[in-house]
């Protein structure tokens, strides 16, 4: 396997036929089997129906792009993989009730919460990004000033590289007591909390990527006349950089997880004030629509903090295997 290579699966055509196979198989078993739980499975079978169109309308681009090709094929895998999981799972839930209500509803039942329930998720889901930016983004900030001056300076690692080792072992839920008689609303409180909750590990991160910097490249640079000012913006911390994303991605789903116990604790809205409402109510079937978004914005977020990481660390384009 070519290790360099992003989609490494085979390009097999029985794979994306197995894939459409499964989902046509998913749309199959929740149009001819009889409902058990009382859904609406319109949205469901809506889905699977457009799942299966852009499937095979993708099928026939390959032709003109080997990109678009090649990511084809190397989830039709994971996607028969889905399209089974989601068969079997309507079966024990809508369609025989083995799995029983309120605790677990179907996909059916979910997918039809992602629609109806639509305008209030959109405003929950906005509410959700802006306090997880805002504190992923003060964490960024702080971790990169504390990181450099730790790994740069003995005097500043002398003093805050204690204070980061002892606050990195604190869980940040530690500090909500205090974040919400500090702060005057829960929203900048919810920003303190997932700011220290994403602070630690991209200190800790850009320190050592600075600290582990080769003397040679120092040595290196000073025989060609560079000051301290150069070697510090245009070697430590370009050596730090893929340690910088490392700690990035790594918050970033810090933040995720510490966002949700945030806005259960005096928030008026977003994804964790949603679930813990849903929860009162027992409706799980939103609580499960909550989590279904959470995933899928968590996994945008990801791609596009990939795609910064990318473009700054292309120099290390065919160097690190």
């Amino acid at each position: 396997m070519d290790r360099n290579k992003k989609y490494w699966k085979p390009k097999s055509n029985l794979w994306f036929f197995l894939a459409v196979t499964a989902l046509a198989a998913a749309l199959a078993t929740d149009v001819l089997v009889p409902n058990v739980q009382e859904t609406d499975t319109l949205y469901y079978q809506a889905v699977l129906a457009a799942s299966i169109a852009v499937l095979l309308i993708l099928f026939g681009i390959p032709v003109f792009s080997s990109g678009l090709g090649g990511r084809l094929y190397h989830y039709s895998q994971f996607i028969a993989a889905a399209g089974l999981f989601l068969t079997f799972l309507d079966l024990l839930t809508t369609k025989s009730n083995i799995l029983k209500l309120p605790f677990f509803p179907g996909p059916a039942r979910i997918v039809e919460v992602l629609f109806t329930e639509r305008g209030m998720l959109l405003v929950c889901t906005a509410h959700s990004l802006r306090l997880f930016f805002a504190g992923l983004a003060g964490g960024v900030v702080l971790g990169i000033v504390t990181g450099v001056l730790t790994g740069w300076n003995r005097q500043w690692n002398y003093w805050l590289f204690p204070v980061i080792k002892v606050a990195g072992v604190i869980p940040p839920v530690a500090w909500i007591p205090l974040a919400l008689v500090v702060f005057p609303s829960s929203f900048y409180a919810g920003i303190f909390l997932l700011t220290v909750a994403s602070w630690f590990t991209i200190a800790f991160m850009v320190s050592t990527g600075i600290a582990s910097t080769p003397k040679e490249y120092f040595e290196a640079s000073r025989t060609l006349g560079a000051d301290e000012r150069y070697l510090l913006f245009h070697v430590a911390i370009p050596n730090a950089a893929p340690n910088i994303f490392t700690g990035i991605v790594t918050s970033a789903g810090m933040c995720f997880m510490m966002l949700v116990i945030t806005e259960m604790i005096g928030a008026k809205a977003g994804l964790g004030w949603y679930i813990n409402w849903a929860k009162a109510w027992a409706s799980y079937d939103k609580v499960y629509a909550s989590i279904v978004i959470m995933g899928v914005a968590f996994c945008i977020i990801l791609a596009v903090i990939n795609v910064f990481r990318s473009y700054f660390l292309r120099w290390q384009r065919g160097i690190v295997q």
